[in-house]
């Protein structure tokens, strides 16, 4: 039986069957520590009953790093969406979620999002964000069929140059789903403007 439980850096050492996909970015082992140091309850594993590492993901609770532009922040309101249509409000970001390929279709992804989106919830998020290659169409289905919708297209995201779909799943806060919209495939904004 499987269990999800905290990473820590040890796992750093055995997650590379995780990582071997050419979809899933690996980061620096700087990065990685400092997701465990500034957010501990949203870096999680799920380990195997032999050990191995099946799955992770990577979370962060955040804002822009200025102060909303009109308090209280109201996504509704009209001036959001005209001057500051890329402010982000505290929400949750899913930075990096990767299943092993012998792992995969267990349900590791929904579990480990359900982890961090009820984080979000608790901490009084309005949505849940990530960031997918647009080529990745299995796990944009898969966050679909999560409730997940693309909220923009970020034109040129990865070092390839190919581009981003930022992805939003509305939390408990945002009853009246206004941290998202329809089309947002059809949306681009240059990396410059996401922060």
């Amino acid at each position: 039986m499987t269990s999800i439980r905290p990473m820590t850096p040890t796992d750093l050492l055995k997650f590379n069957p995780c990582n071997l996909d050419h979809l899933t970015e690996t980061y620096n082992i700087g990065f990685y520590l400092d997701y465990f140091t500034r957010w501990p309850s949203l870096c999680k594993v799920i380990e195997g009953e032999n050990g191995q590492i099946e799955a992770y993901i990577l979370g962060k609770v955040e804002a822009s790093p200025y102060p909303a532009p009109v308090e209280p922040y109201d996504p509704g309101l009209k001036i959001y969406q005209k001057k500051w249509p890329n402010y982000l409000p505290w929400h949750a970001h899913i930075t990096c979620l990767t299943v092993a390929p012998a792992a995969r279709r267990l349900g590791h992804a929904t579990k480990l999002s359900e982890a961090l989106e009820q984080m979000g919830d608790e901490q009084n998020a309005w949505f849940v964000d990530l960031f997918v290659r647009v080529e990745n169409e299995a796990a944009i289905k898969l966050y679909k069929r999560m409730g997940y919708s693309v909220y923009r297209r970020i034109t040129d995201y990865y070092n390839d140059n190919s581009d981003a779909f930022d992805m939003r799943k509305p939390l408990k806060r945002d009853k009246k789903r206004k941290t998202v919209r329809a089309n947002g495939e059809n949306i681009k904004v240059d990396p410059s403007e996401v922060w």
